[in-house]
């Protein structure tokens, strides 16, 4: 059976899926993942991201996207309820603890989830925190590349 999403897709009345990245704080993993699909593959999906207990943009994650030439420095946290009304056909969720206080989204179609170590719980020295953010995004990069590269999902022309 077709679903909703997939039917107005079909009809050509909504021309990119939308995906929201969401985790706990909004201020570094689903911020990063925002960046990076929306430069991977702009053209192709409508991107944002939200927390459930939104803090703030981390420096730290601006800055490791900066090395990558992606920059997030306009970027905002925002509480999910924010974008609750808003129709998702993909909801990826980049932390544990989201993934369990996940609000019921009902236009979302898919959800995804992908554990990734949270970079600002790292403690320490300067440069194993700046290590921690850029583990951080090259697992995202990994993903998002993976995500991308699967001509089955129902996202792709």
């Amino acid at each position: 059976m077709e679903s909703e999403a997939d039917s107005i897709r079909r009809q050509g009345i909504v021309s990119k899926p939308w995906v929201l990245f969401l985790c706990t704080h909004n201020s570094a993993r689903s911020q990063m993942a925002e960046g990076l699909l929306r430069h991977k593959a702009a053209d192709s999906f409508e991107v944002c991201s939200a927390g459930t207990s939104p803090v703030g943009l981390h420096p730290l994650a601006v800055a490791v996207m900066g090395e990558v030439g992606i920059d997030i420095s306009s970027h905002r946290s925002k509480p999910v309820e924010e974008v609750s009304n808003r129709r998702f056909d993909i909801v990826i969720t980049v932390c544990d603890q989201a993934r369990e206080e996940c609000p019921y989204l009902p236009a979302c179609a898919e959800r995804l989830h992908w554990s990734v170590r949270d970079p600002a719980a790292v403690r320490g020295r300067d440069e194993a925190q700046l290590e921690a953010f850029r583990s951080a995004r090259n697992e995202l990069a990994r993903r998002i590349d993976l995500f991308l590269s699967i001509p089955t999902s129902p996202f792709r022309s």
